[in-house]
C-alpha cells in the first residue's frame, strides 16, 4: 500500500513537472527579452532557488570536488545555458510547438553519443527509430505554416536551432551521468551559477532598470518555477517511479507546449507538421522505452567498438 501511494505521488509530481515545463515558452515570449537576457536571469533565479533547497536538505554535506569534476561542471553549465539560448531562438523563429517537438530529438543524440563517445553497441531497433525520427523532422520542415512566429525565411533556421538546443542538452545530460557521485540537485545549482556567470558579458545588465515590472515577473517565474521548482518535482518523481513511467510521462511536456501555442497564440500545426510531430514523439518513446520493431533474438547488435 505504501509503495502504491509513493508511486501515485511520484506520478503526480512527474505530471506536474512536465506541465510546468510545457508552459515555459509562453512565459519566455511574454517576458519580451532577448534570449541571452532571459537565460541569464533564468540561471540566476534558478540557481538561488536551488541553492536554498540544497542547503535545506543538507545536500552540500561531505561534498568533494576534484579538478575533473569542476571541469565537467563548467562544461555542463555552458552546455545548459547554450541549450536554453538556442531553444528560445527556436521559439521565435519557428513556434513554441514546433521547437519543443523538434527539441525531443535529444534521446537520439544521446544514442549517437553513446556509440561514438562511449563505444556502446546499438541494435537495429534504435537505428530504425532514428530513421523514423529523421523522417518526422523532414515532415516538420516541409510543413511550415504562415504565422507571426514562422516566417518563410526563418522557419527552417528555427528547426535547426531546436536541434542544436537538443545537442547541448544531451551534452549536459552526458556530463551529469559522469558525475554520479554528486547529487543531481547540486549539479544543477552549480551549472546554473556557471551559466549565469558566462552570460554576464552579453546579458545587457545595464539595461536592467528599463525592464518592466511585468517582464521581471515573467523572468522570476521562469527561474523560480520553471527551473527550481520544476527540478525539485522532477528529481522527486524519478526517485519514486520506474524509468519506463518517467519516459512515458515525459511526453506530456510537448503535448502541453502544443496546446499552449494553440490557445495563447492561435499557432495551429499543419497536417504535415502534425504527422511529423507524431512520428518524432512515437520514435522518441520507442527509444526511451526500448520498444522492439524486430525479433531481437535473431539479430546481432550493430557494434561500433566495445563497452567501456
Amino acid at each position: 500500500m505504501v509503495k502504491v501511494e509513493e508511486s501515485m505521488r511520484g506520478s503526480s509530481e512527474m505530471i506536474a513537472s512536465m506541465v510546468i515545463a510545457g508552459t515555459v515558452g509562453w512565459f519566455v515570449v511574454m517576458a519580451d527579452q532577448t534570449p541571452h537576457v532571459v537565460v541569464f536571469w533564468r540561471c540566476l533565479f534558478g540557481a538561488l532557488t536551488m541553492l536554498m533547497i540544497c542547503f535545506s536538505r543538507r545536500l552540500f554535506k561531505n561534498l568533494t570536488l576534484n579538478k575533473g569534476a569542476l571541469c565537467l561542471l563548467l562544461f555542463g553549465g555552458v552546455a545548459l545555458a547554450l541549450n536554453w539560448i538556442f531553444l528560445i531562438k527556436a521559439y521565435h523563429l519557428s513556434s513554441i510547438a514546433v521547437a519543443t517537438i523538434t527539441y525531443h530529438a535529444e534521446p537520439f543524440i544521446l544514442v549517437v553519443f553513446g556509440v561514438f563517445l562511449f563505444k556502446e553497441k546499438i541494435n537495429l531497433d534504435k537505428v530504425l527509430w532514428l530513421i523514423f525520427a529523421f523522417i518526422g523532422t523532414v515532415f516538420i520542415v516541409l510543413g511550415k505554416q504562415s504565422t507571426s512566429f514562422a516566417q518563410q525565411d526563418t522557419y527552417v533556421l528555427g528547426v535547426l536551432y531546436a536541434i542544436v538546443a537538443a545537442f547541448f542538452y544531451a551534452c549536459a545530460a552526458i556530463i551529469t551521468k559522469k558525475l554520479k557521485h554528486i547529487p543531481p540537485q547540486v549539479i544543477v545549482v552549480l551549472q546554473l551559477f556557471v551559466g549565469s556567470l558566462i552570460l554576464i558579458p552579453v546579458a545587457s545588465l545595464g539595461e536592467a532598470p528599463s525592464i518592466t515590472f511585468m517582464s521581471w515577473g515573467y523572468l522570476a517565474i521562469i527561474g523560480i518555477v520553471h527551473t527550481g521548482f520544476m527540478c525539485v518535482l522532477l528529481y522527486s518523481a524519478i526517485q519514486k517511479i520506474s524509468t519506463t513511467l518517467v519516459g512515458a510521462l515525459s511526453f506530456i511536456y510537448p503535448i502541453v507546449a502544443v496546446l499552449v501555442g494553440w490557445l495563447a497564440f492561435d499557432n495551429l500545426l499543419t497536417v504535415t507538421q502534425m504527422l511529423g510531430s507524431v512520428v518524432i514523439l512515437i520514435a522518441a518513446t520507442g527509444v526511451n522505452l526500448d520498444w522492439r520493431l524486430t525479433r531481437r533474438s535473431k539479430l546481432k547488435p550493430l557494434a561500433v567498438g566495445k563497452h567501456q
